[in-house]
């Protein structure tokens, strides 16, 4: 199967600025193609990573790979789908954030041998370029009638308007495209669906500039599905937190165990984007046993975006787990300092101080329907107690079926 049918086959393309000529550039000799990613945090979510996933797949097939850090456009935030104007970053936050999310994209490609990857960050570019020359170059292609027309404004306009700076980050995401295709020869744009507007944006730039100076510039652009929930929100986060890319961030467990609570409806999404297992046999195991199909996600997931021991160890202390069993050497650890806590301290305390409940009110809420365990117990005492002895020892607390945690002091 070649490239273009087997990004159709998983379902990773949504919408072409010119299909007929995407499906040839995927198919023919390799190109450069690039995605963007803003540094306004210091990792990625699981949600963050379906282009990084589509690059690694391109990158594979020979493609050129481009990934563009918007160090410049990250002071100025995308309001795409925002009902807020985003928070600015300082220049320390975001290169702080560029070289975290770096090395996040090292997990997905390869930036050393015949082919690798690049990482350009485009403060690079935009450093210098007198704001008049550039309003002159790239802001007179641009109505503004249209643009505040654009979905990705709609939010911002419904909830109070949308300042200026912020309207300049259409004009520099396009400005983006144009300068990649001249200076790396880049001829495809891929990005989320929420960033159509802007990858539009880009090619139409592109073709304004072929008719006034007679060049034939050859840019594509071209977006994958979101992640998202049968509610229509972004995928990437659950109940305990964002699903971290980074080890760092996140333990083995909780990210096993994050991915296995994907929907049952985005399952073969999550299949699609984040395995190479055939969709025949995707779709053929979701029919059979979706709780099947869930686990051997869930390990598969774990075992790409961090590693097989990890995934292994994950999908072991599931199984004991939610068999009962008392096994807790690779449950997610909070250790306390004995200085921490009392001789003797009240259970709710500890799971408020352990942040494995919001408030004492939820703990007991919780307790009077039977729904916390202490070391595979069932609390049915709101105000039962633990003694600092047996936290040495290490104890195992669990809510309703799916939420562990080991706290010890030491």
């Amino acid at each position: 199967m070649q490239l273009y049918e087997l990004l159709k086959d998983r379902g990773l393309i949504y919408q072409s600025t010119d299909e007929a000529k995407l499906k040839e550039l995927l198919n023919g000799k390799p190109v450069a193609i690039y995605t963007g990613t803003d540094p306004t945090a210091d990792s990625l979510h699981i949600g963050h990573c379906v282009p990084a996933c589509i690059m690694r797949r391109l990158q594979q097939a020979g493609h050129k790979v481009i990934i563009l850090v918007g160090g410049a456009t990250a002071a100025i935030g995308d309001p795409s789908g925002k009902t807020e104007m985003r928070k600015m970053l300082t220049q320390d936050q975001l290169n702080h954030n560029i070289e975290s999310i770096k090395r996040a994209y090292s997990k997905f490609l390869n930036f050393d041998g015949e082919n690798p990857a690049i990482i350009v960050n485009n403060a690079d570019w935009f450093k210098g370029y007198d704001y008049v020359n550039f309003m002159r170059d790239v802001g007179v292609h641009f109505n503004v009638n249209k643009m505040i027309s654009n979905e990705i404004y709609a939010k911002r306009m419904e909830e109070g308007g949308l300042t200026f700076f912020e309207m300049g980050y259409m004009l520099m995401q396009a400005y983006d495209f144009l300068y990649l295709n001249k200076e790396h020869n880049c001829a495809i744009q891929w990005g989320g669906a929420d960033q159509w507007g802007n990858i539009v944006a880009g090619s139409e730039l592109g073709r304004k500039m072929n008719f006034i100076d007679g060049k034939d510039r050859l840019m594509v652009g071209v977006t994958n599905p979101l992640l998202l929930t049968p509610e229509g929100k972004k995928m990437g986060k659950t109940e305990k937190g964002a699903i971290w890319i980074d080890n760092e961030k996140i333990s083995a467990y909780d990210f096993y165990q994050g991915v296995y609570q994907t929907p049952d409806a985005c399952v073969e999404m999550m299949f699609a984007i984040f395995t190479d297992v055939p969709m025949a046999e995707v779709r053929e195991l979701i029919k059979t046993d979706i709780v099947s199909a869930k686990k051997r996600m869930a390990y598969e997931i774990t075992k790409f975006i961090r590693n097989e021991q990890d995934a292994i160890e994950a999908q072991n202390m599931s199984e004991n787990l939610f068999n009962g069993s008392q096994n807790m050497d690779n449950a997610p650890t909070v250790t306390l300092k004995a200085s921490e806590v009392a001789d003797t301290t009240a259970v709710l305390d500890l799971l408020v101080q352990v942040e494995f409940v919001k408030s004492k009110g939820e703990g007991r809420r919780l307790i009077d329907q039977k729904g916390i365990s202490m070391n595979n117990e069932v609390i049915i005492n709101a105000f039962a107690t633990i003694s600092k002895q047996e936290l040495l020892d290490g104890v195992l607390f669990k809510k309703g079926k799916k939420n562990f945690i080991k706290v010890i002091v030491e």
